[in-house]
């Protein structure tokens, strides 16, 4: 079980999904039974029966229940939560902190749904509104595009010089000797460190025979952090393997943070399959892009000479780097924002007001995605950012920043993408003249879906409500211009309107059409020519290839040519 309750003394001993364990205790609190009891409901909310996932979050629990058992106890309160009154409990909350009450909100129904007892009303109160609502936090929108041109040149820059300065150690390593023999020159101070791994100032200078105050005087430590820098990652280099390893992969920060050796698997010389977890959920997995599989491997090849001399704990980290030159002691595994900030002002990263650009390692992961979708389709069904989450939350949180106003205009335009689909898959409505006197019997369906008094059918039928190629339902009904005013749309548009209602009258203005139609189509250059990105031929061909036949006139063969031929000449 992930959460274990323990007896003497009273706490928890927890198990989370990346296998780490945490031991918590409630021991030693005035009203022992109120504390097993949020006990209890504190051990169904911990993965997998609840969404607690992480030491730092049960510890936020226990804080809040040790308040809540010293609160009542001090107010005369020594029962269990099935004892504790509706009115109690809401003065409680009342007088806790935001955070304490959404705390032991939730321990109350942890208790509630393993089958613990409540006083009628304890469950309705606990799952009702909060007396003190949790804030709108903003979600971070994108970095705009010269921003992130910014923060991607700047490593790219520091990744690729300091490879290039490292293998120029390498090589000097490779033709130097012991500085106490042949000289203190980089090349033999690059052949000392590949021999004693990272060592200190003092350190070094012992090893080559003199005093740090001789070192000092001589020739300085200028040399000596240079060879050191060359030959083994630091933290500033680090930082920008880690924010370009976040640019080109997306994955969480947590997830990068805690990345070892083991977790690489290597499917082929070219591909990766990387394993991380995500702090908020568990394992998973993603196949790197290329650029992500290069950037590894250099960064593999880069510290492959500090991870030969660290101990087998170390050399499984896999950004293993020094935190500074002259120093051998190793950066700590996750980088403060204290940290990443210094570097940004350290390298004149800066935002579109000219100020520090603030690094947000979940707001690098959100660009990457929101210009993965601009760059390309990327053939999913849906862009997964957070398998957690929805399509609407996806891209109302993470690829954009979007106003309630921005959210109701996107929905409505769905909704008359929608309607536009759907009035499409109607066929167009055509009258025949045996057809026109009984309309109203013959064409039921039409009647309700144009929603047509008799009077409206008689001058659809009388042609009263005729325009150039039809005749309209409704001119005022805004269907493609504002509503209440006269409709704007050209005359090839009623081929796809539903409201408009084709008869044999308006067989010659059809006929018009067509022969513009043709004469627009032979002045344009053969397909074969096009562009791909160029459009295809109106999608109205559908439409008045099933509107048109219905409504020519059937004459003699000899007085039908002469007849088209009259209604399709070109006018001057």
């Amino acid at each position: 079980m992930p959460a274990t309750l323990v007896d003497e003394p009273l706490g928890l001993d927890c198990v989370f999904s990346d296998g780490r364990r945490a031991k918590l205790s409630l021991d030693g609190l005035p009203n022992p039974q109120l504390a097993w009891d949020l006990a209890v409901g504190l051990a169904e909310l911990v993965h997998p029966h609840g969404t607690v996932d992480a030491a730092g979050s049960m510890q936020h629990y226990t804080s809040a229940a040790r308040h809540m058992v010293r609160t009542l106890a001090d107010r005369g309160f020594s029962g269990g939560l099935g004892q504790l009154s509706r009115g109690m409990l809401a003065e409680y909350w009342m007088g806790a902190s935001r955070g304490r009450e959404a705390l032991t909100r939730h321990m109350v129904l942890g208790f509630a749904a393993v089958g613990g007892t409540l006083v009628p009303g304890v469950e309705d109160l606990a799952n009702g509104r909060n007396y003190h609502p949790q804030p709108y936090r903003k979600p971070l929108p994108p970095y705009d595009e010269a921003e992130w041109d910014r923060l991607t040149s700047v490593c790219r820059t520091l990744t690729k010089e300091s490879y290039a300065d490292h293998r120029r150690a390498l090589a000097a390593a490779s033709r130097g000797r012991h500085p106490a023999e042949a000289g203190w020159t980089a090349e033999n101070f690059c052949w000392l460190l590949s021999r004693t791994g990272p060592i200190g100032t003092p350190d070094f200078a012992r090893a080559i025979g003199v005093t740090f105050d001789a070192l000092h005087k001589r020739i300085g430590v200028g040399p000596f952090h240079d060879a050191v820098q060359g030959l083994f990652p630091h933290l500033d280099v680090t930082l920008a393997y880690r924010l370009l390893f976040g640019i080109y992969s997306g994955i969480v920060p947590d997830g990068i943070d805690d990345l070892g050796v083991g977790d690489i698997d290597w499917a082929g010389d070219a591909s990766i399959l990387l394993s991380y977890v995500k702090g908020r959920t568990a394992a998973e997995s993603l196949n790197l892009p290329r650029r992500a599989v290069r950037l590894l491997e250099q960064w593999l090849a880069h510290s492959a000479l500090l991870r030969s001399f660290m101990p087998p704990g170390d050399r499984e980290r896999l950004w293993l780097c020094l935190a500074r030159p002259g120093n051998a002691a190793l950066a700590a595994r996750k980088v403060t924002s204290v940290s990443r900030q210094a570097w940004a002002r350290r390298h004149g990263i800066v935002d579109a007001e000219g100020k520090p650009l603030k690094i947000h390692r979940s707001r690098i992961r959100t660009t990457h995605h929101a210009m993965r979708d601009k760059r390309t389709w990327t053939g999913s069904a849906r862009a997964i950012i957070d398998p957690n989450h929805t399509p609407a939350v996806e891209g109302d949180h993470y690829l954009s920043a979007t106003t309630p106003a921005q959210r109701t205009a996107v929905e409505a335009i769905v909704e008359d993408a929608q309607h536009d689909l759907l009035r499409r898959a109607h066929p167009p409505t055509v009258l025949t003249d045996e057809d026109a006197a009984a309309l109203a019997q013959d064409y039921p369906e039409v009647v309700a879906a144009m929603e047509l008094d008799n009077a409206a059918l008689a001058e659809l039928t009388g042609g009263q409500r005729d325009v150039f190629t039809a005749a309209c339902g409704d001119q005022l009904s805004g269907l493609h211009g504002p509503k209440g005013k006269p409709c704007p749309a050209r005359p090839w548009v009623c081929l796809l309107c539903p409201l408009a209602v084709f008869a044999p009258r308006h067989a010659a203005n059809l006929l018009r059409l067509k022969a513009f139609f043709s004469r627009q189509w032979h002045r344009c250059p053969p397909p074969t020519s096009w562009p791909s990105s160029a459009p295809t031929p109106p999608a109205f061909s559908r439409s008045w290839t099933a509107s048109t036949p219905s409504c020519w006139p059937k004459p003699p063969p000899t007085s039908a040519t002469r007849t088209t031929n009259c209604l399709c000449a070109p006018r001057s």
